[in-house]
């Protein structure tokens, strides 16, 4: 494998919460809403505490990604709800941590920043179970476009569908409880 396309050392990363002191002018991704987000709307949606994005940096200078995070939940819905009731859950929603974006910036691609990302994110989810409230589920919006197949990578990250997609959009989701693995 070429230097260029090698994965990203994990320990060469440094993960910091978006603020006005940040340069994301040199960020560059084909996923132009993704980009518009980071720039317009991500830094107003977190004084709003709306949601919190975190800023991914390679060797403390190079800007590779960010995911931004908020609560929800999951309406259980389907074979979803059938296997709930069936261990005696009867609420009609559970708690959940939302990936509202996720970006890499196009020179980063392929090398294992957005699998970090994930990872990243299920150790929060851990974090708030354990330390503050209920949380039982990552939850997200894929979408596919001719550049990328994001519900194939989401997949690969342990994710399942959750109902049919509906105009490109399929929402999908990651069982923390399943996949317990990840936080040992």
């Amino acid at each position: 494998m070429s230097e260029s396309l090698s994965k990203i050392n994990p320990n060469e990363i440094t993960i910091e919460r978006l603020t006005e002191r940040h340069n994301i002018k040199d960020f560059q991704s084909y996923e132009k809403e993704l980009m518009k987000f980071l720039v317009e709307d991500a830094l107003e949606n977190q004084k709003k505490r709306i949601s919190v994005t975190y800023l991914w940096f390679l060797r403390s200078d190079k800007l590779v990604g960010y995911i931004t995070v908020l609560n929800d939940r999951i309406n259980l819905e389907g074979n979803l709800k059938t296997g709930f009731r069936e261990k005696g859950i009867q609420y009609h929603s559970l708690p959940a941590i939302k990936i509202g974006r996720l970006c890499v910036d196009n020179r980063f691609l392929r090398r294992g920043v957005g699998t970090l990302m994930i990872d990243f994110v299920i150790k929060i989810a851990f974090q708030v179970y354990e330390r503050y409230s209920g949380c039982r589920f990552l939850v997200l919006d894929a979408k596919r476009n001719k550049e990328n197949d994001a519900i194939h990578f989401y997949k690969k990250q342990g994710f399942s569908s959750l109902k049919e997609r509906e105009k490109g959009i399929t929402p999908m989701f990651f069982d923390l409880v399943n996949n317990i693995k990840f936080c040992l």
